[in-house]
């Protein structure tokens, strides 16, 4: 795959990868982070890819490692976040939604996301992050359950 290529499919789904980091690490900074060195491991890759589908599979994997990396890190432990408005761009209702997926736990976030955000399947979700299908579809119903309790209560569960 040539430089002008991957360029591309940087162009292509730089939306997908940064709103992905987002919802993972709930932090604007880490975010941004996590979405470069995401992309800096694609453009430096010497990997095949068999389709642009597999591209969007293999950023979504390694956006989601790279986010939790984040949290097992050393320095990360002994860091206090800033306050930061991460709704900026949405409309009041978006904003809701989106503030109230963030509070979900880290697994329930990602399918949540994956499946409602991103438009991917049960199939692509599993498969994008190696889990049974099964599994992806018992984590989107809890998922929905926990946001909905989040959405009427505003309870945090986090």
């Amino acid at each position: 795959m040539g430089q002008e290529e991957k360029k591309t499919l940087v162009e292509k789904y730089f939306d997908m990868v940064y709103k992905l980091a987002v919802s993972q690490t709930r932090d604007l900074q880490h975010a941004e982070d996590v979405t470069n060195d995401t992309f800096l491991r694609f453009i430096e890759s010497d990997k095949r890819f068999d389709s642009e589908e597999h591209v969007k599979a293999w950023l979504i994997r390694v956006t989601i490692n790279r986010s939790k990396s984040i949290f097992l890190s050393a320095w990360y432990k002994k860091t206090v976040p800033l306050d930061e408005s991460i709704s900026e761009e949405m409309n009041e209702e978006e904003s809701d939604v989106y503030m109230s997926v963030l509070k979900l736990p880290p697994k329930y976030r990602a399918v949540i996301h994956l499946f409602y955000y991103e438009d991917l399947s049960v199939a692509e979700i599993a498969d994008t992050l190696k889990i049974k299908q099964s599994t992806v579809r018992s984590q989107l119903t809890r998922g929905r359950a926990m946001l909905k309790e989040v959405l009427k209560g505003d309870d945090e569960l986090v």
